[in-house]
């Protein structure tokens, strides 16, 4: 167990950050837009494109209808592309079986393409305000520097659930994400300013090494080098299929930028065949490649 008291992590966030676009609104589809954006993507990068695209989808049925490839183009710039299919796949399937409303309740949600049990319990607490408690990489990192070892998933999952105060979880959850973010960072965290310094068993340990919160689950360990990299091969070879333009198999190696590879050709081929087994690209009975 964790002794954290929850009084002065909800006074320290108390207005911290209650701009933030997303946490203004507790449309479910609103809130699992900007979660499905903010997987691995920088908040300020987030910003300016969560309103762009709730502009051109502002509700489920719309992007349902919308298609497929009209939100992969829509989520250029934000990477890991899978997200925009799996985001339209959830949408068409909340039409289909739920009649455009969400369902509350967990089960439901963790059927969702592409809902994992974070992003289920996110839109639990954000837009139904549940007593749920979420666990991302920076909840994790709080929760084991203050037990001071690692945890498992279900370690983690149960500590953060055994916090929730009743009827403040939106409050809390938003307050536990920016502690982890602000303050209990991966590196040089800034303990001095912590709200919850006095139960945190790493610092009172002297902070040594290891890190509990390397190799905890729900902490992440980097992401790999994305210059020069075969991901970066495969998203300029979307980005021009994102013009509308379609790509034969001729232009796959110029479109990746790998002309000048040794196996430029066969990797290019690759990535188009990676593309399309996403569901990021559709493949014409000539070999060339659109958008789905």
């Amino acid at each position: 167990m964790i002794d954290l008291d929850v009084d002065p992590v909800l006074a320290w966030a108390s207005g911290r950050r209650d701009d933030l676009p997303w946490r203004l609104t507790r449309d479910p589809w609103a809130v699992l837009v900007s979660e499905l954006m903010l997987q691995q993507t920088q908040v300020s990068r987030v910003v300016p494109r969560f309103a762009q695209f709730l502009e051109r989808f502002p509700t489920v049925a719309v992007c349902a209808a919308g298609g497929v490839g009209a939100v992969v183009e829509e989520w250029a710039g934000l990477g890991y592309n899978r997200r925009a299919v799996n985001l339209h796949r959830a949408a068409v399937q909340v039409v289909e079986l739920h009649g455009g409303e969400f369902p509350a309740e967990l089960d439901a949600l963790l059927e969702l393409p592409g809902v994992g049990p974070y992003t289920a319990r996110a839109v639990l607490a954000f837009a139904f305000e549940r007593d749920a408690a979420v666990v991302d990489t920076n909840v994790g990192r709080v929760l084991a520097r203050q037990l001071g070892e690692r945890l498992t998933a279900s370690a983690a999952q149960s500590l953060a659930d055994g916090l929730v105060p009743s009827g403040q979880s939106w409050a809390w959850n938003q307050a536990m994400l920016d502690l982890g973010a602000l303050v209990c960072t991966k590196r040089s965290p800034s303990c001095a300013a912590c709200p919850v310094q006095a139960s945190c068993s790493w610092f009172a340990a002297g902070s040594p090494e290891p890190d509990p919160a390397i190799g905890s689950a729900g902490v992440s360990a980097g992401q790999s080098r994305f210059v020069g990299s075969f991901r970066q091969g495969r998203a300029r070879l979307l980005d021009v299929l994102r013009t509308g333009t379609a790509v034969s198999q001729e232009q796959f190696i110029e479109a990746c930028g790998w002309s000048e590879r040794e196996d430029g050709e066969r990797e290019a081929a690759r990535a188009a065949e990676s593309l399309v087994a996403d569901g990021l690209a559709a493949r014409a009975e000539d070999g060339s490649l659109r958008l789905p």
